[in-house]
């Protein structure tokens, strides 16, 4: 094990790496460690959710491009390297019934075919500790679910150099996370905060959301501190101009509350290679100095 330490983050579009663990992996920049971001597509069917620059011909026929440079933006705020893997966009399906997905489509690889490029990507960098989804995707977009699949292959064959020889000499990450950080503690707690001080929470819909889901609460092993990096979070999410509303919900929790009630990004531990105790508020236990 080298003295460097190094974090890859695997993220299905451009705008989920500033979305999902940002101020950690801004955190982790500032101490010295090595970060990557392995973006599985291009985004190329994702909508323009900004009202502002919805209609903008430009942007609509050029989204690709347009978001490749928002990408490139995001990564010089947060600091960090950014890989694509090169998978075309599956969009999000709409409807009842669902329509099939598109031809060619991330969604529609094969599992062990796609994780290919995200175990030769793991080899190059080496990094000891990778996050991405859990096998909801964080939601049911079929790209985060896709890339929780080929994240969870891949962490287990990078090792091993009977898998994808072609691939590169073998690495053995220590570390696999799942970004945990829309939990419903951290979202109960920000919510009645806010109605405490006479706030208006934008938090009521997630709430109801909860309540009506049957699935299981996640088990939150890992809190991470990273207060103090939340502003250049938020400034790499701007950066995604096209998928981000600056007046919108994201941005109507006052930092200073953010920092008081819930001052950590949330993480759950799902393989480890090395003894961890937990909770932890560090991805790297475990694996510093070992």
């Amino acid at each position: 094990m080298t003295d460097q330490l190094r974090l890859m983050a695997v993220h299905a579009h451009p705008d989920d790496e500033s979305s999902k663990g940002a101020a950690t992996m801004a955190k982790y920049v500032s101490e010295g460690v090595d970060v990557l971001v392995a973006t599985c597509t291009g985004g190329e069917r994702g909508s323009v959710l900004n009202p502002k620059l919805q209609g903008d011909a430009y942007i609509e026929e050029h989204i690709h491009e347009v978001r490749a440079k928002e990408m490139d933006e995001a990564r010089q705020i947060l600091g960090v390297k950014q890989a694509w893997l090169g998978y075309v966009d599956s969009g999000l399906p709409e409807g009842d019934p669902l329509p099939p997905l598109p031809e060619g489509c991330f969604g529609l690889e094969d599992v062990d075919t796609a994780a290919g490029a995200l175990v030769k990507l793991i080899r190059e960098f080496r990094p000891q500790v990778i996050t991405t989804y859990d096998e909801n995707g964080g939601y049911p977009h079929p790209d985060h679910i896709m890339t929780h699949k080929i994240s969870v292959v891949a962490f287990e064959a990078a090792g091993d150099p009977e898998r994808y020889p072609e691939a590169g000499e073998p690495w053995t990450p220590s570390k696999l996370y799942y970004n945990q950080g829309f939990n419903k503690a951290r979202t109960l707690a920000l919510h009645e905060a806010l109605l405490a001080r006479g706030l208006e929470s934008p938090y009521a819909d997630w709430i109801k959301r909860f309540e009506e889901s049957d699935r299981p609460e996640r088990n939150l092993t890992t809190h991470v501190p990273c207060g103090d990096f939340f502003e250049i979070r938020d400034k790499a999410l701007l950066a995604h101009a096209t998928q981000i509303d600056p007046d919108g919900g994201w941005f109507r929790v006052p930092m200073d509350v953010q920092r008081e009630v819930w001052p950590t990004e949330d993480y759950e531990l799902a393989r480890s290679r090395v003894d961890v105790s937990l909770p932890e508020d560090d991805l790297f236990a475990g694996v510093r100095g070992a």
